[in-house]
């Protein structure tokens, strides 16, 4: 709520007198109203520093993940050379090892058992596909009995008997659109692999098989660094520890695929170099809060939070080879300034960088356990700095209502006063008017008596 304008219409030469008296009255009056004002300012400076604060605790959160996710991960990367191929990831990096593997002679990828009836039917609803309502299913080395006795003898009834037996497979009904006979049933594997697929008018005679053998499944069949493997699906994750691959397509002649695992050092440096950038950011928002130029959140609980997360992050160690960021080419100057020394850290040996992912550990474990301390500061739900926003916010509507509540009572005093003034000027108006006319009638009066 706001005030109108001051408009005082008065007839009285005393009109602008009683004017300024109502204005320095609502002015002396709103003086509660502007100090709200300014405080609720500050609160929205505080609000947005607070946003500043969340915004890099949060950067340096997601770097110091990234650190322990590496150090799970032991920064294996991996990578294939024909795609087309093989494709690969790694799946447990803490029984991954690096190291080389190539895949060749892929003579077939892993695909579904799918067959047709070799013979086609007039209808699908009323044609007999059997002479005694009995059938038999044949999957790999499971039979499965089928009564079409209660679901009908015809091609629907077929249909409906197989998807009902639970037998991993599914059956359909296709319409070819020519000749007499357009109707087939389709049967295909829920699963790839290669198998026995037949639908057997008697049980146990393999010769009664109503359904072509063109397409029985096949196996992912290839060799790794020479040796042969054969699996049913084109996954494999039971071949390199640590690894899966997937049997992208077969190949031609010689052609092959060659899987590698490496420590990545550069995404190990990289994660470095956003850390230091993360945690300058952070040390930056504190500094500006603190020493004889501070800023408006000077003492709060946030700052004094936030140095003890970074002091946290700073003075963590751990025995070892690598016992800091330190050992990585992290410091940090005395004005705490922290730098990454990418020369040093190209330099270090190979068992150092093994070492090193020991002392990030994970997202719980060694130096990545750190981000949750930050997560407690900034997480947008529950962290302290939102729990500190929501306080300015619930100070920010209390100002907001006592202001509306102020400015509703002066505009109260004001009509009061206003009403009152009107009533004095009206008086004095009338007042002026009859010294007006007795200023006239003594005036005629004294020129009459001079004329006598």
């Amino acid at each position: 709520m706001s005030l109108t304008p001051l408009r005082f219409v008065g007839v009285s030469t005393f009109s602008s007198d009683f004017e300024q008296i109502m204005t320095r009255a609502v002015s002396i009056a709103q003086l509660p109203v502007t100090q709200l004002q300014n405080e609720q300012t500050k609160i929205l400076a505080k609000k947005q520093t607070l946003s500043n604060f969340e915004d890099a605790i949060s950067s340096l959160q997601a770097a110091v993940e990234r650190l322990g996710s590496l150090g799970e991960s032991r920064a294996l990367g991996i990578s294939s050379s024909n795609t087309s191929l093989v494709s690969a990831q790694v799946t447990d990096a803490a029984v991954a090892a690096a190291g080389s593997y190539t895949i060749t002679d892929i003579v077939s990828t892993a695909k579904r058992a799918s067959e047709a009836s070799a013979v086609g039917f007039a209808t699908t609803d009323s044609t007999a596909v059997d002479v005694d309502d009995s059938l038999e299913l044949v999957l790999g080395g499971q039979t499965y009995a089928l009564d079409l006795s209660s679901h009908g003898n015809t091609l629907e009834g077929l249909r409906d008997a197989i998807n009902a037996s639970g037998a991993a497979v599914s059956a359909t009904i296709l319409h070819t659109g020519t000749g007499s006979d357009p109707y087939h049933l389709s049967i295909s594997a829920n699963e790839t692999g290669a198998t026995t697929l037949e639908l057997r008018t008697e049980a146990g005679n393999a010769g009664t098989n109503l359904l072509t053998s063109s397409n029985q499944g096949s196996n992912a069949v290839f060799k790794l660094n020479g040796l042969d493997f054969s699996r049913a699906e084109n996954l494999i994750t039971d071949a390199i520890e640590g690894v899966s691959f997937t049997i992208n397509g077969a190949s031609q002649g010689s052609e092959a695929a060659v899987v590698s695992l490496d420590s990545n050092r550069g995404a190990l440096s990289g994660a470095l170099q956003d850390y230091v950038a993360a945690y300058n950011a952070v040390s930056d928002q504190v500094r500006g809060q603190i020493g004889e130029d501070a800023g408006l959140l000077t003492g709060d609980f946030i700052v004094q939070e936030t140095q003890r997360a970074l002091r946290a992050l700073t003075g963590h160690f751990a025995p070892g080879t690598v016992r800091s960021l330190t050992d990585l080419g992290v410091t940090i100057s005395r004005t705490g300034v922290m730098s990454f020394d990418a020369i040093q850290f190209n330099s270090l040996p190979s068992s150092t960088i093994n070492a090193s992912f020991e002392f990030l550990g994970g997202p719980t474990t060694g130096f990545g356990a750190l981000a949750s301390r930050l997560d407690q500061l900034a997480n947008p739900i529950t962290g302290a700095i939102k729990l500190q926003q929501n306080n300015y916010d619930q100070a920010d509507t209390r100002a907001a209502t006592r202001i509306e509540e102020i400015n509703a009572r002066i505009e109260g005093m004001r009509a009061s006063l206003s009403a009152k003034l009107q009533q004095a000027d009206v008086l004095i108006s009338t007042l002026q008017g009859q010294q007006d006319q007795l200023t006239t009638i003594i005036e005629s009066l004294n020129q009459a008596s001079k004329q006598n």
